[in-house]
């Protein structure tokens, strides 16, 4: 990393993450069973979920400003999350909090080798119009982030962003093939979960779906994330796509992790790092999530890093 970069580290790049923010009720179990079934858990907790919240609170976490754009209703979760968020060193200022509406929430199961399944709520008479969100507050940013569960705002945040030339990280998570089709040409750096690349080139290979992401508009990167096999990746010049391998860690919840790599991505993005090595870094993060249940600090990040754990990265082959 060159000063430059190290300069912005040394200030706090700032992300603005834009979307889901639900309240995660989690609870720990040996097994989850397949219906009809009742099961006993072992543990319990509640604490703050959705992508881009999570991504937020790594960012943060890692030594970034971040700054959340979210929706919730004016109730006692929605104040809760806006306290939660706060207490990571979140700016939740722009939260809309909407008269009327019902704050978002999830049950997380989660088994004792780390898989989870998720059942999520996502509220009611949340609104859509994006008109009071603060873009001007885009001139400070290093880069954005989006989820796909506020398009109506990510699309508005892409758009402000590609006017200022910011780095802008979609993560395209399982949603409507519809809102997927709408959001990846106007990002950047389009990072899918096998299930969102699925949706978007349904029927085909990886390989092929990124490449169909990375030519359906001026992006910089099209990426799908796939646990233990790594990061898959293409940018322009590429005459195939490459593999980021995963750093290999035992998982124990594998909650959130990808949420977290994408923040720490974003993150990388807004302090200069370059693709790969921004790859390498929110690879890390994400590993340190799934083997620790939690979002890891930057000193955690910055030692597994030193450590090698992963394999050596595979390098782009790029055209002549």
């Amino acid at each position: 990393m060159g000063s430059g970069a190290a300069d912005t580290v040394s200030k706090g790049a700032v992300v603005v993450c834009v979307g889901q923010v639900v309240t995660d009720h989690s609870f720990r179990v040996d097994e989850i069973e397949l219906p009809p079934s009742k099961v006993t858990a072992r543990g319990y907790s509640v604490g703050v979920g959705g992508m881009a919240a999570h991504a937020a609170i790594a960012v943060a976490r890692l030594g970034g400003r971040a700054v959340f754009w979210g929706r919730v209703g004016r109730d006692e979760a929605g104040v809760a999350l806006r306290h939660a968020l706060e207490e990571e060193g979140v700016d939740a200022s722009g939260l809309v909090m909407a008269e009327g509406a019902r704050t978002p929430l999830s049950a997380v199961i989660v088994d004792k080798v780390g898989e989870r399944s998720i059942v999520t709520y996502r509220g009611e008479r949340l609104p859509a119009d994006p008109s009071g969100l603060p873009l001007e507050r885009l001139a400070g940013a290093g880069a954005v982030l989006c989820d796909p569960r506020w398009p109506e705002a990510a699309e508005a945040v892409f758009r402000a962003a590609r006017e200022r030339g910011l780095p802008a990280v979609l993560d395209a998570e399982k949603s409507e093939e519809r809102i997927l089709r709408q959001l990846v040409p106007l990002a950047g750096h389009a990072i899918f979960a096998r299930t969102g690349l699925g949706i978007f080139a349904p029927g085909v290979a990886p390989e092929e779906g990124l490449w169909r992401a990375l030519t359906s508009g001026p992006l910089a990167l099209a990426a799908v994330t796939d646990g233990e096999k790594g990061t898959l990746w293409r940018a322009p010049g590429m005459v195939a796509a490459a593999r980021q391998p995963s750093f290999p860690v035992e998982a124990t919840n594998t909650t959130g992790a990808g949420d977290v790599f994408h923040g720490a991505y974003a993150l990388a993005l807004a302090e200069g790092q370059e693709v790969e090595e921004a790859l390498r870094f929110a690879s890390a993060a994400g590993a340190l999530r799934a083997r620790d249940g939690r979002t890891p600090g930057r000193e955690a990040v910055e030692a597994m890093l030193a450590e090698g754990g992963d394999v050596p990265s595979v390098r782009a082959r790029r055209k002549a």
